[in-house]
C-alpha cells in the first residue's frame, strides 16, 4: 500500500511505524473472513480493511470525523486478522495509533469523556472496584435480572504456600482479577510450588496499563508502565526468574513493554527485558510438565470441558493449542467449539462500551462452547471468563484452577526436587 503521509505525523516515532505497517498491507482482504465485527455487520469499514484505509486517510490529512470514531471504536483489537495475515501487518500497533490521532483530532463530547475517565479511574481504583462489586452483590435481589446475572459469583482465594524455593517469580497483580477471583492466582501459586517455584507478590505494582492505554489515555498507561517496572526491576535484578501474568490480556500489554517504550531513553533496556521475562502460565506450566505429571489425579473421571482460547493467548501471544494439551494430559475430556479463533465479546471494557456488539458475540461464542456438551467452561483471561459466565449456567473457570483441582486431590503428596 502506497502512503504519503501528512507533515504533523510523518517524522515521528508513530508515523514511522504506522508507514512501515501501512505499506505491509496488500489489500488481500484475508482478514475480513475472520473478523468478528465484520461477520456480524457486514460492513467493510467494520473490518480490518476498511479500517485501515479509514486510518490511512487520517494519517494522510483527512480530517476524521465521528464516523471515523464509530468504526474504530467497534474494533475489539483481538488480532485475530494478524494471525490470518498473510504479509504480518501489525494491525494492534496500527490502530493504537490511529486512534490517539482521532482522538486529539475529533474529540469526543464532553459526556463520553467523562464516562470513560469514570470507567478508567473505578476499575484501576483497586478499593473503589471493591467497594462497588460489593455493594452490587448486597443490592443484587433488587437489581433486574440482566445486571443481576453480570455481577461475578464470590471467589475464595484458598492457600498461598510461602515462599519456599530458590526459584521465584513474580504475579501481576491484576487491577481486576484481583477483585473478582483470587482464587486464579492462589491456584497458580499452588501449581508453581509443586513444581520448585514461588510466586511471590510485589505490593506496590498493579494494573499492567492496558486499561488505560486502550481507552485512549497513553500517557497515563505509561506511567503505570514505568511504575511497574520500577517496582519489579531490583526482584528481577536480584532474585526473580520472571514476571508470570495469569491474564492472558494482561500478558499481551506486559509483552508489549518493550515496544511501548521502545523510544524512552531511560526505560527503553529495560522495558525490554521485562518483556523478555513476561511469561503466560501455559509457558512455564509447559516446560515443566514432566515434574507434574507424577502428581496428577488421573482416577477421578474425564470432565467433559470446552476451551475458550482468548484472544490475546492465540493471537496476541500466539500460544494456540498450548493449554489445550495439558489439559488434556491431566485426564479432561476436551468437547469441540466450533470456530474457535472468534472473540466472545469481552475485549477489555468493550463488553460495557459496546453492548450491542458484545453481546451477540457472547451469545455466539457461548453457544459454541455449549454445542459440544461440556459439564465445565474454561479460559485464561479474567475479562473472558466474566463476560461467558454472564451468559451461561455452566461453571467458567480458568484452566489453571483445574490444574490445580486435580493436583489438590492427592494431599498425601510434597514436591521433591527432581535431580537434574
Amino acid at each position: 500500500m502506497q502512503t504519503q503521509l501528512a507533515d504533523f505525523i510523518r517524522e515521528t516515532p508513530d508515523g514511522r511505524e504506522a508507514d512501515a505497517i501501512l505499506r505491509a498491507c496488500v489489500h488481500c482482504g484475508f482478514c475480513t473472513a475472520t473478523c468478528p465485527t465484520y461477520q456480524l455487520l457486514g460492513d467493510e469499514l467494520d473490518g480490518p480493511r476498511g479500517r485501515i484505509y479509514l486510518i490511512k486517510q487520517v494519517l494522510e490529512g483527512v480530517a476524521p470525523t465521528d464516523h471515523t470514531r464509530t468504526h474504530l471504536d467497534r474494533c475489539l483489537t483481538c488480532r485475530s486478522c494478524e494471525t490470518t495475515c498473510p504479509s504480518g501487518v501489525r494491525y494492534g500497533h496500527l490502530v493504537d495509533i490511529g486512534r490517539a490521532v482521532v482522538e486529539q483530532q475529533a474529540p469526543r463530547p464532553p459526556q463520553a469523556r467523562a464516562a470513560r475517565w469514570l470507567l478508567r479511574k473505578g476499575l484501576l481504583s483497586g478499593p473503589l472496584f471493591r467497594l462497588a462489586l460489593h455493594t452490587g452483590r448486597a443490592l443484587s435481589p433488587l437489581l433486574p435480572p440482566g445486571i443481576r446475572r453480570k455481577l461475578p459469583e464470590v471467589r475464595r482465594a484458598g492457600a498461598w504456600p510461602a515462599p519456599r524455593h530458590p526459584t521465584k517469580m513474580i504475579a501481576l497483580d491484576a487491577c481486576v482479577q484481583s477483585a473478582i477471583a483470587p482464587d486464579i492466582d492462589a491456584a497458580l501459586a499452588r501449581v508453581l510450588d509443586r513444581i520448585g517455584i514461588s510466586l511471590i507478590h510485589v505490593p506496590a505494582a498493579g494494573c499492567c496499563g492496558a486499561v488505560s492505554y486502550h481507552l485512549s489515555a497513553q500517557d497515563e498507561a505509561l506511567d503505570i508502565v514505568r511504575r511497574n517496572i520500577d517496582t519489579w526491576w531490583p526482584h528481577l535484578d536480584r532474585d526473580a526468574a520472571a514476571v508470570v501474568v495469569s491474564a492472558s490480556g494482561c500478558g499481551v500489554m506486559v509483552k508489549d513493554y518493550g515496544y511501548l517504550l521502545r523510544n524512552d531513553p531511560a526505560y527503553a533496556e529495560k522495558a525490554a527485558r521485562i518483556s523478555e521475562l513476561a511469561r503466560d502460565p501455559v509457558e512455564i506450566i509447559g516446560a515443566e510438565w514432566k515434574r507434574l505429571a507424577p502428581l496428577v489425579m488421573m482416577d477421578r473421571g474425564a470432565l467433559r470441558v470446552a476451551f475458550h482460547s482468548p484472544c490475546t493467548l492465540q493471537h496476541g501471544q500466539k500460544l494456540s493449542g498450548r493449554v489445550e494439551e495439558i489439559l488434556s494430559a491431566i485426564g479432561l475430556e476436551l468437547t469441540p467449539v466450533p470456530d474457535p479463533h472468534l472473540c466472545c465479546g469481552s475485549a477489555g471494557t468493550y463488553s460495557i462500551l459496546q453492548p450491542n456488539l458484545a453481546q451477540p458475540l457472547r451469545d455466539n461464542k457461548v453457544a459454541a462452547l455449549e454445542s459440544g456438551k461440556p459439564e465445565t467452561i474454561a479460559t485464561a483471561n479474567i475479562g473472558c471468563l466474566t463476560h461467558i459466565a454472564g451468559g451461561t449456567r455452566l461453571p467458567v473457570r480458568h484452566w489453571i484452577e483445574l490444574l490445580d483441582a486435580r493436583l489438590r486431590e492427592d494431599r498425601r503428596r510434597e514436591y521433591r526436587p527432581m535431580s537434574g
